[in-house]
């Protein structure tokens, strides 16, 4: 459902947002898996669709109108469901976002710069990584930020999430000349060059689902 012209999002529209994601993930669990099978462990996108296939049975007995509740139930079946360190690093991402966004019925556009935020900070503390390590951060640093500069310097909602959305991509690209500084891609050394990263790809769908469920 687009953004309405207050930029407010409703408790339906962040469970879209997983929905799409989820079936974003169902439908490149394959190409995640070959991006991982090039420079990690090939199990990326079959452990994402596992985790999210899982969580779209959550979404149907999860009590409507608490978005933060929402967001930790997610983060609870994906600690729960999914293998390897996208577990512990969406399970984290998602626990910090929806504790950031606990008890509320919809979300400003800031407020969900905030969960975003929080949830980015997570994945930094657990995965110990920072820009340029070749990680999902290499995605979600560079669209948090533009994000932030597009709501800072009075864009709207919509034009914010495109700009998040194109920063992604850009920060998805740009991990394919990176040598991987960790996790098993660390592993390969020099040979980790020259292969996209699998982990910030699906951050780039996460991204990429919400600005197409809200912007379209």
């Amino acid at each position: 459902m687009p953004l309405d012209q207050s930029g407010q999002l409703s408790y339906d529209d962040v469970a879209a947002w997983i929905r799409r994601f989820a079936a974003v993930v169902a439908e490149n669990k394959m190409y995640l898996t070959q991006l991982d099978s090039d420079i990690g462990d090939g199990d990326h996108g079959i452990n994402m669709d596992r985790g999210f296939q899982a969580v779209l049975e959550k979404l149907e007995t999860q009590p409507a109108g608490d978005v933060g509740g929402l967001l930790k139930a997610v983060a609870m079946t994906l600690m729960s469901k999914v293998g390897g360190a996208a577990g512990p690093l969406y399970g984290g991402f998602f626990l910090k976002f929806g504790m950031t966004t606990a008890g509320k019925e919809t979300l400003t556009m800031e407020e969900f710069l905030a969960g975003l935020d929080a949830g980015v900070t997570d994945i930094q503390q657990r995965g110990k990584a920072a820009l340029g390590d070749k990680t999902m951060l290499d995605t979600l640093i560079p669209a948090r930020d533009a994000l932030r500069e597009s709501l800072d310097g009075g864009g709207s909602p919509s034009a914010a999430l495109n700009a998040a959305v194109e920063a992604a991509d850009k920060g998805m690209a740009a991990t394919i000349p990176l040598v991987a500084h960790k996790g098993r891609a660390s592993y390969l050394g020099e040979r980790s060059a020259g292969h996209q990263d699998p982990g910030a790809t699906s951050s780039d769908m996460l991204l990429r689902a919400a600005r197409d469920e809200w912007v379209g």
